[in-house]
């Protein structure tokens, strides 16, 4: 596949840099350190900004998280950009210290059910306008907008048609499309253009299916392009691959982000990553898109200051190891390391692992198996995964 021109988007400030327009792709990562230890976070922002990085992601929680914030932004440069999920009541508190804003329309839902989504985006829009940053639409598989689920989906990869009516499309793109559309929709509709979008999921062949699709109809708006929960590396740098470098190649991305499975002193893996794809794209040297994956798919998030307990970046890779056995089983297998994305990435999993501070809930899809220890639940898990083997084998006997 050879590189077709770059599109050329709206172009949005965000801190020293730009997102979109005629800039290059812009390099994201997000710390993993936990917000509060704000000299460890500062530290860690500052390497990895100096690893290459153009804006760095903290999470903020609660007023322990903001009053670190200050103290961070004190001790580094580098553009900032906070992720608020539900908490968005907090974004007055944190934007004198940030460059960009990320809320997700499925999360904005959780609190205030009863006030409407457009008065909580009319708040965010407010405060960037007052102190000068940029948003993120950020639209995520495992948290979808509530109200979008009702449309019918049946998670399959299938392609969107150019023409005729999304919400007669069965599958999984329609809920994640049409959120992300509703809310550009909105921000345009009352005068703020300073947003980019990203539509994130687990599966390769989604992210390119639906952001080739967004970029379509609306060639205008810079996208942030990621694959969410890719897992620990080599496989989560595979995932990525395959989606990233096919967007880039058709000119659609204006910034990205590699979402890999790591340890917080490694987090600049993830750059690494990203500058190999461009580094690719740039070559030609694309990767297969049809380059098989595993049919057994392991996700698991991206380590980040909100993971609970530290374990878990091992307990992910332990698991990979552990379920070899399954490789040619149609299964899904989901790690999370904190409530934030754990119980809806899991919801999806035939075999979910959310991991807590001191246990780890084991579920069968959407249904609690019960918590154990770290120490112990692989075992479980894959006791659970050899069952669901058993159940599949039986079907499917010729």
């Amino acid at each position: 596949m050879h590189m077709t021109t770059r599109r050329i988007t709206r172009k949005i400030k965000v801190g020293s840099t730009f997102i979109g327009g005629e800039s290059p792709v812009l390099i994201q990562t997000m710390a993993a350190t936990k917000t509060h230890d704000f000299e460890a976070t500062a530290d860690s922002v500052n390497k990895l900004a100096e690893s290459g990085a153009g804006l760095i992601r903290v999470a903020v929680d609660n007023s322990d998280d903001v009053n670190a914030l200050a103290e961070i932004r004190k001790r580094t440069t580098a553009n900032l950009s906070v992720d608020l999920q539900e908490n968005f009541r907090l974004a007055e508190r944190v934007a004198p210290y940030v460059d960009k804003i990320r809320y997700n329309p499925g999360h904005i839902h959780h609190l205030d059910p009863n006030t409407p989504w457009q008065k909580k985006v009319e708040y965010l829009v407010d405060v960037a306008r007052k102190y000068d940053v940029a948003l993120r639409v950020g639209v995520n598989c495992g948290s979808i907008d509530p109200t979008k689920l009702t449309l019918n989906r049946s998670g399959d990869a299938v392609s969107i048609p150019s023409n005729g009516d999304l919400t007669k499309t069965e599958s999984i793109f329609d809920p994640l499309l049409a959120s992300a559309l509703e809310h550009v929709d909105f921000l345009d509709s009352i005068g703020f253009t300073r947003y980019c979008v990203s539509i994130k999921s687990s599966d390769p062949q989604t992210v390119v299916l639906v952001n080739r699709r967004f970029a379509e109809l609306r060639p205008d708006i810079p996208l942030h392009l990621g694959v969410t929960e890719a897992g620990a590396p080599p496989m989560g740098i595979l995932k990525s691959r395959l989606a990233l470098e096919q967007l880039l190649a058709e000119g659609i991305g204006e910034t990205m982000r590699v979402s890999l499975t790591v340890e917080a002193d490694q987090k600049a893996e993830e750059i690494q990553a990203a500058r190999l794809i461009l580094t690719n794209v740039a070559a030609g040297n694309i990767i297969d898109p049809s380059t098989p994956l595993p049919k057994l798919d392991i996700i698991s998030c991206p380590s980040c200051s909100r993971v609970q307990n530290g374990r878990f970046v091992e307990l992910a890779r332990q698991l990979v190891k552990a379920t070899e056995f399954a490789k040619d089983y149609p299964f899904k297998i989901a790690t999370m390391g904190c409530r934030v994305n754990g119980p809806g990435e899991t919801d999806q999993a035939d075999v979910g692992l959310w991991c807590g501070p001191d246990k780890v809930n084991l579920k069968d899809g959407s249904t609690p198996i019960g918590s154990f220890g770290y120490d112990e639940v692989i075992e479980k898990a894959v006791a659970l995964l050899k069952n669901k083997i058993d159940q599949f084998n039986a079907q499917h006997k010729s």
